[in-house]
C-alpha cells in the first residue's frame, strides 16, 4: 500500500441479518477508510440502522465477518468494541433519566476507548470538553430528559464523542432539525473528521449528505445497490427509482 492509497479502518464482508425468517440485511460488504466520511442512504426499512447495530455490536450477524483495524470483531460484545474505538449515536434518543446532561456524557467517557477514563473526575473533565465542543455547556447541570429535540441530538453526539471513538457511527443526527441547526451539525461533523475520526453517517437530508460524504453507498430491501462518489450515486437510475424518485416527480 502506497502513501497515496486509502487505508481501511473497517471492513464488512457478506453481512446478513435475519429475524425469524425475515432478512433485514443480505450479504452487505463495504470498506470504511481512515479519515473518511462515508454516507449511508436508503428508504425507511432498507436496513441502515440494522447495519449500524451489527457494526457496534448491539446486534449479532446471522452470517458475515466484521474487521476493525485488522482485527476480527464480529464475536465481540458491544462494550468491547467501544473499548477498541467504535462509537455510535442512536436514532431514538434515550438519555439516562434523572441524571444531568454532564452526568450523561461522563458515563460515555467512562466506557470509551481503552476502557474509558480511570476516574470520575477525569470523566467529568472529558464530558465538559465534549459539551463545549457540541455547544451544550450551558445545559450541563440540567436534567437530560428535560432537553428538547435539537439539544437531545447534540447530547447524543456529545455522549458518543466522550468515548473518544476512532470510528463514529451517526444515525440520523439531523432528523427534525431546522435549516440553521442542520448547518451547525454539518460544521460539527466536519470538525470531528478534522480531529482524525472516521465517520459513517446515515441521513435523509440530501443537502447534508451530499456535502459531507466522500463516498456514498445505498441500501434497498437490505441489499447494497450502489456505491461511489455522491454525485454519481445520486444520479444512478437504481437509486433514483428506489429512493429519490418520489422526491423528483
Amino acid at each position: 500500500m502506497t502513501a497515496s492509497e486509502p487505508k481501511p479502518i473497517f471492513t464488512a464482508r457478506g453481512l446478513t441479518k435475519r429475524f425469524r425468517g425475515l432478512t433485514a440485511l443480505s450479504a452487505v460488504s463495504f470498506t470504511q477508510n481512515e479519515g473518511e466520511i462515508l454516507g449511508l442512504i436508503g428508504p425507511n426499512g432498507a436496513g441502515k440502522t440494522t447495519l449500524v447495530s451489527l457494526i457496534s455490536g448491539t446486534l449479532s450477524p446471522t452470517e458475515g465477518e466484521i474487521e476493525f483495524e485488522g482485527q476480527r470483531i464480529d464475536g465481540l460484545k458491544s462494550y468491547r468494541r467501544a473499548h477498541l474505538g467504535i462509537g455510535r449515536t442512536f436514532q431514538v434518543m434515550k438519555p439516562f433519566p434523572g441524571l444531568s446532561v454532564l452526568e450523561n456524557v461522563a458515563i460515555g467517557a467512562l466506557f470509551g476507548t481503552g476502557r474509558g477514563e480511570r476516574s470520575r473526575v477525569r470523566a467529568r473533565e472529558r464530558a465538559r470538553a465534549c459539551l463545549d465542543f457540541t455547544g451544550l455547556n450551558h445545559r450541563a447541570d440540567q436534567r437530560a430528559d428535560a432537553l428538547g429535540g435539537p439539544d437531545r441530538k447534540r447530547l447524543e453526539l456529545a455522549k458518543a464523542l466522550a468515548m473518544q471513538p476512532k470510528f463514529l457511527l451517526l444515525d440520523e443526527v439531523m432528523a427534525g432539525l431546522n435549516p440553521v441547526e442542520v448547518e451547525e451539525v454539518i460544521a460539527l461533523i466536519m470538525k470531528i473528521r478534522a480531529n482524525g475520526v472516521s465517520i459513517l453517517v446515515i441521513e435523509h437530508v440530501m443537502k447534508a449528505i451530499r456535502r459531507l460524504s466522500d463516498r456514498l453507498f445505498v441500501l434497498h430491501h437490505g441489499e447494497k445497490i450502489a456505491e461511489g462518489k455522491p454525485d454519481e450515486v445520486l444520479n444512478d437510475p437504481r437509486v433514483v427509482e428506489a429512493y429519490l424518485g418520489r422526491r423528483r416527480r
